[in-house]
């Protein structure tokens, strides 16, 4: 499970199952982020996990 956070055709974010942690891909806007809500990783992770878990237990269901 992948999301990749993009903004004008520039990567911002990457996030997987296999580390479950988010990757900020540019300078700026890790800054950003952590200027103006410093907990922003540690929240967007646990929601991203969530939205893993989400997925997969949507993929079981189709499969059915």
């Amino acid at each position: 499970f992948v999301i990749v956070q993009m903004m004008d055709e520039v990567q911002v974010e990457y996030y997987d199952s296999n580390t479950q942690r988010i990757i900020p891909k540019q300078d700026w806007a890790e800054q950003a982020n952590r200027d103006q809500d410093p907990d922003y990783l540690e929240r967007e992770t646990e929601s991203r996990k969530g939205l893993q878990q989400a997925f997969k237990a949507n993929m079981g269901i189709l499969k059915q």
